[in-house]
């Protein structure tokens, strides 16, 4: 509930900020084009009616994929490969729709398996990413301890230190996985910016601004890539240009997912605090108010309750179920962190067809198994809401 509070808070917050900004510029465009559809009336003696009817046909002649300038058919194979892309991907520009029934049912089919596949190859991606991250990320953690001389250079024998317990279950932290996929979204970004520029002729902010959209597959569809008719060296362009919306829509993907492991785990905070002193307020009243009241069969020992422990007691749980109170904060969220690593471990028994094995290796870097983004996102929020 806070979460989509937040969200419809955020929206009116942007929607208040676009359209201040937008707003004008919308009004000016709209008189300078009456403006110019009086004088071109009155020059060439046309009712005005008559003229708007020919400007619905020519709108839609320009959903059909009919331009004024000569463009490269949408329809031929390499404009409808360039649209399945578009599909499965769920960019969607909207410069190339299907106009035919046929083409709209297929498309529903289609679409319905693409994007299933394409999401499952960027969870794939972002799970080997993260993986591959926190690989790298403890061998240089690892390397600095040696340097330092507060581990041993063979790593495994030798001291048994604390230091060495410690690195076995070092994790790295969700901040740093979130700044390097930060780096590597920005490199892909300028490094497309600079090819868009020169070869499309838009300005080098534009490039950017149309690889953030294109790359988070919002698509707004005002500037897409590759429409003209010819272009120097087509055929490694088209190429390079494939390249870039690959790695692009994968790193902005994961970026987005890792950024919501940090948004839901302030979100959880602000929760648990919140729970905190509504719980500490709630055992008061309910103290008050139960004070004199004797239970049969059950005797009440006075001990503090916390919500900060991690640990649910079973029996003082059942004994407050059956005595008729109300479940506590504390019961509630750890009840619900219990169903959701049951339910997380299901799914990935029911994907794999088998209870799936945890492997020294991924015990090691702190990436545990699990079907796709969320299992990652559930993974990465224990491990740093134990760091926090």
């Amino acid at each position: 509930l806070l979460l989509a509070v937040l969200i419809v808070l955020y929206m009116l917050c942007g929607a208040a900020v676009f359209s201040a900004i937008e707003l004008p510029t919308e009004r000016e465009a709209k008189e300078r084009w009456e403006e110019r559809l009086e004088n071109f009336t009155r020059r060439h003696n046309l009712s005005r009616a008559e003229l708007r009817h020919f400007l619905r046909e020519y709108e839609e002649a320009s959903v059909a994929g009919i331009r004024v300038d000569d463009i490269r058919p949408r329809w031929d194979f390499t404009g409808a490969f360039y649209f399945v892309g578009t599909v499965v991907s769920t960019i969607g520009f909207g410069m190339t729709t299907p106009a035919t029934v046929g083409g709209k049912i297929f498309l529903i089919f289609y679409g319905l398996i693409g994007c299933a596949g394409t999401i499952l190859f960027f969870n794939l991606f972002l799970e080997r990413l993260i993986t591959v991250i926190a690989y790298v990320m403890k061998s240089c953690h690892e390397r600095q301890l040696r340097r330092k001389g507060v581990l041993p250079h063979n790593g495994r024998r030798g001291s048994g230190t604390s230091e060495v317990d410690s690195l076995a279950g070092w994790k790295p932290s969700v901040y740093y996985v979130m700044l390097i996929l930060c780096v590597a979204s920005l490199i892909i970004s300028c490094c497309a910016s600079a090819m868009y520029t020169p070869i499309e002729g838009w300005s080098y902010f534009d490039s950017l601004y149309f690889c953030f959209v294109a790359f988070s597959t919002i698509g707004f569809g005002d500037l897409v890539s590759s429409q003209n008719i010819r272009y120097e060296s087509q055929g490694l362009y088209r190429f390079g240009n494939f390249v870039f919306i690959l790695m692009g829509v994968c790193c902005i993907y994961s970026l987005f997912n890792v950024i919501s492991i940090v948004i839901k785990q302030s979100i959880n905070w602000i929760l648990k605090k919140l729970a905190c002193k509504c719980c500490h307020r709630c055992q008061r009243r309910l103290f008050r108010s139960r004070r004199n009241v004797v239970m049969p069969g059950n005797v009440r020992s006075q001990r503090n309750i916390s919500i900060e422990t991690d640990v649910v007691n079973e029996s003082d749980t059942d004994g407050r179920r059956l005595s008729g109170e109300m479940i506590s904060m504390k019961d509630f969220l750890a009840s619900n962190k219990v169903s959701l690593a049951i339910m997380q471990k299901q799914l990935s028994e029911t994907a794999n067809g088998y209870p799936r094995q945890m492997s020294s290796n991924s015990k090691q870097n702190g990436f545990s198994g699990g079907v796709g983004a969320l299992a990652i996102m559930n993974n990465r929020l224990a491990e740093t809401s134990v760091n926090r």
